[in-house]
């Protein structure tokens, strides 16, 4: 039986909301993080910057919602190769998408598509790929 991890590259982000944008990245460059893309979210009136370490990328946008107490990452995202099959096959076996089909935003140089699954913690799992 064919799973989702079946079409997993690896990690590629844990995304990271924030009140403070600037305090966040600098936070995170003090550590040896390196910013490697920022963008402005219209459609979600939100700024966000992709810091990387290393294998290790946080994704981190300013919503003014960050909890302020542990626990407060939103979502991993999974790097896939084939989002669309991906969606297809969680929807299949059943899993519950909290995400409004594959979406599309228009980040790094030709957009990601990606979709959202609620774990059994309420935890987000984004499954994503970059076109």
């Amino acid at each position: 039986m064919k799973k989702l991890g079946d079409f997993a590259l690896g990690l590629q982000h844990v995304g990271l909301p924030t009140n403070d944008l600037k305090a966040t990245i600098a936070f995170y460059e003090s550590l040896g993080f390196e910013t490697v893309y920022q963008v402005r979210n219209e459609a979600a009136g939100e700024d966000v910057a992709f810091l990387r370490l290393k294998n290790l990328t946080i994704e981190a946008y300013e919503n003014g919602q960050a909890a302020m107490q542990s626990g407060a990452i939103d979502h991993i995202a999974i790097d896939v190769d084939d989002v669309e099959a991906a969606y297809r096959l969680a929807q299949e076996q059943g899993y519950q998408i909290v995400s409004n089909g594959v979406e599309f935003l228009p980040f790094w140089q030709k957009g990601v598509k990606f979709f959202i699954l609620l774990g059994p913690n309420q935890e987000r799992v984004e499954f994503n790929q970059y076109l």
